[in-house]
C-alpha cells in the first residue's frame, strides 16, 4: 500500500510567509499618512477671550492672530494689516477655507474689525473669531 504513504520530511521546517502582512501594514500606513489633515497653528501664545456659544470648526482653515500688541501674525511670522489680502486671496485659490482670526482680548475692537473686514475683501466667506470655551 504504496499510495497511502506520507510526503512529510522531517527535515523540512514550516515556514510562515509574512510578506502579504508587510504589504497590508504599508498600505494602511499610507492611507493614514494621506487621509491625515494637519492644523496649522499661528505660532503665537493668544489670551483669547471667554463665550459661552462657542463651537468647534473645521480642521483646514486660514489661522491668523492678532497679539496684544497689535501685531497680525499668519505661520509664526508677522505679515501685517498689509499681509492679510494677499494671504488670503492666495489660499483662496487652492480651496474655499474659512478664515479664523484669533485675537487677544486685550486688541481693540477696531483692529480686529480691520483684519475682518480684509479677510473678507480678499474673498472670505466664512471669516470666525476664535474664543475659549466658557468654564462656567
Amino acid at each position: 500500500m504504496a499510495r497511502f504513504r506520507s510526503n512529510t520530511d522531517d527535515s523540512a521546517e514550516a515556514a510562515v510567509d509574512i510578506s502579504p502582512l508587510i504589504d497590508c501594514v504599508f498600505i494602511l500606513l499610507i492611507f493614514f499618512i494621506v487621509t491625515t489633515t494637519f492644523v496649522e497653528e499661528t505660532g503665537v501664545e493668544v489670551d483669547k477671550p471667554q463665550a459661552a456659544s462657542s463651537v468647534q470648526l473645521e480642521k483646514t482653515s486660514i489661522m491668523l492672530a492678532i497679539t496684544d500688541q497689535g501685531q497680525i501674525v499668519y505661520g509664526g511670522r508677522e505679515i501685517g494689516m498689509a499681509g492679510v489680502q494677499p494671504l488670503v486671496k492666495r489660499m483662496m485659490q487652492k480651496e474655499e477655507v474659512p478664515v479664523i482670526v484669533q485675537a487677544d482680548q486685550n486688541v481693540p475692537a477696531g483692529l480686529m474689525v480691520r483684519v475682518i473686514d480684509e479677510a473678507k475683501l480678499a474673498g472670505a466667506a466664512k471669516v470666525s473669531i476664535a474664543t475659549r470655551k466658557n468654564q462656567g
